[in-house]
């Protein structure tokens, strides 16, 4: 059933407060597992374009459509029995490849979320951030970004082209700062991210897409539609990384005591 209106008139308005999301962030560097803190920083740094998009979305024709006919896309997602009855190589079977191998699941994201404590609304806005949130494992899966640490912040630098929220520019570039202190190796940091913020901004939108239908399109085929290219700048990084002897998946062993 779709909501009746976009925003329950008891919903907070939230006030723009970096500082404090700059202290959320660095309990994430303390504990990149952590990912409440996520959902914290995303109360601190509200953006109005975002909404603006995100009602524009729930009133068209397609986002009505989706809203009164897609089941919740965590069950969806984590069904994987069904996802692997879908032809081979197609997003499905990618999907669920990176979330074994991850140990992830939608529900432990979701479960993060509620974590941070946030009020629920049965409004289209809870829906729309639902549905960006239930999606940022696809994102992964369509770009070619790892979990890695510089893997997330360029998926995230994606995430923002795509949305313009600006948790994901925030956690992108605070992040590549981050990484570029800590990591004694040079590799092109910024530019891996400039580039995944670059695509993402002239990429078909994930998040719009319907879900169902696309898990089920060839990988590369849906790329292709989607215009999401390969990503160099952080395959690039990734070579200069190994190539100095850097572990681009585990930077703790290259940080001196």
């Amino acid at each position: 059933m779709v909501a009746s209106v976009f925003a329950d008139p008891r919903r907070e308005k939230l006030r723009f407060r970096p500082f404090k999301a700059l202290a959320h962030f660095r309990k994430l560097i303390a504990n990149k597992e952590d990912t409440e803190q996520v959902f914290h920083i995303s109360e601190c740094l509200p953006s109005r374009r975002f909404l603006r998009e995100a009602q524009d979305f729930c009133a068209s024709p397609k986002g009505r459509a989706l809203m009164a006919s897609e089941p919740y896309l965590p069950a969806i997602l984590d069904d994987h029995d069904a996802l692997l009855a879908l032809p081979a190589g197609s997003v499905a079977h990618a999907y669920v490849e990176f979330m074994r191998r991850e140990g992830l699941s939608a529900a432990g994201l979701v479960e993060e979320s509620e974590r941070a404590g946030r009020p629920v609304y049965d409004d289209q806005l809870q829906w729309y951030g639902n549905r960006t949130r239930d999606t940022h494992d696809l994102v992964h899966v369509l770009t070619g970004y790892g979990r890695d640490a510089l893997g997330e912040q360029c998926a995230l630098a994606f995430s923002f082209g795509q949305d313009h929220g600006w948790t994901a520019l925030f956690l992108a570039w605070a992040g590549a700062f981050e990484i570029n202190r800590r990591v004694k190796v040079k590799a092109p940091v910024f530019k891996a991210v400039g580039q995944a913020q670059r695509v993402g901004t002239v990429a078909a939108r994930i998040m719009v897409q319907d879900i169902r239908a696309l898990l089920a399109e060839p990988l590369e085929a849906a790329r292709a539609r989607l215009g999401i290219g390969q990503p160099a700048e952080y395959q690039r990084a990734h070579q200069v990384y190994r190539a100095g002897g850097v572990d681009p998946y585990n930077f703790l062993a290259a940080v001196p005591a």
